[in-house]
């Protein structure tokens, strides 16, 4: 098995992992689940079906840790700590996984991921022009390939949605509004939409289903704008013709990118 090399952003990260205390926990319950996997080739994709089960673990180290925390004057709400604390959890944890993946060579090397718009081009591939009014996509986690000259080659805009009910929806008319601006049609003349991004971005949607997304029908309905729905929980893939399994992200990144 052949070991890949990271980039200055994804070592920078495993750094702030190990440096994390919520991290961390969630960290070892990830390794211990690839201890007990028969194959950690194939388990470093498969534990990203288990998504759900890995976080939701997590919730009775957290409420330990809070409740400690709260005794001792630490915080003064316990609320309002497990929301800012349970902001980033879901999109930390994939980066993590993901870059495991592409240490045992999973992840083709010249595939990287971030959680900053830091990359040459950014601006021109999430911004839409309405008019005068720009209007811009705010983007949890990038997942990105690069020219030989270091610009941006292709790129896939991921939204896990954990806490922020209304993350799915601002994505999701991002997207059309994009859709809108590429095709040849009256409103997008009416309404003067402009876009010329270097390349397209792929936009698609992970949830661990905590709140019942994918039974939500409004949900649903926006689930069909993305390029691809993904859910960190076992199902059926042939059960659901509108999401599909995370571990698929690895084939579908190693596809589109390369």
């Amino acid at each position: 098995m052949s070991q890949q090399t990271l980039n200055k952003d994804e070592s920078i990260f495993l750094e702030k992992v190990s440096s994390n205390q919520y991290m961390k926990l969630i960290q070892k319950r990830i390794d211990s689940w690839i201890e007990k996997s028969e194959n950690p080739q194939s388990g470093w994709k498969m534990i990203l079906d288990h998504l759900d089960e890995i976080l939701k673990d997590f919730q009775d180290d957290l409420d330990e840790i809070l409740d400690i925390r709260l005794a001792s004057g630490e915080i003064s709400d316990k609320k309002q700590a497990i929301r800012s604390i349970s902001g980033n959890l879901l999109t930390n944890t994939i980066i993590y996984i993901f870059i495991q993946n592409k240490l045992i060579s999973n992840i083709s090397q010249e595939i990287y991921i971030n959680n900053k718009s830091t990359i040459s081009d950014f601006e021109k591939v999430f911004t839409i022009n309405v008019g005068e009014q720009p209007e811009k996509l705010n983007i949890n986690l990038l997942i990105y390939s690069l020219k030989e000259n270091l610009e941006l080659n292709k790129c896939v805009a991921l939204f896990p949605l954990q806490s922020d009910g209304n993350q799915i929806e601002k994505a999701y008319k991002w997207k059309l509004l994009m859709e809108i601006a590429m095709s040849d049609c009256e409103v997008r003349d009416k309404y003067e939409i402009s876009y010329d991004p270097p390349t397209v971005p792929l936009v698609c949607f992970v949830t661990v289903n905590f709140y019942n997304e994918i039974n939500n029908p409004q949900h649903r309905g926006m689930f069909k704008f993305f390029d691809r729905a993904f859910i960190g929980k076992p199902i059926d893939p042939q059960a659901t013709n509108f999401i599909s399994p995370l571990s698929t992200l690895i084939e579908f990144v190693n596809e589109k990118l390369s």
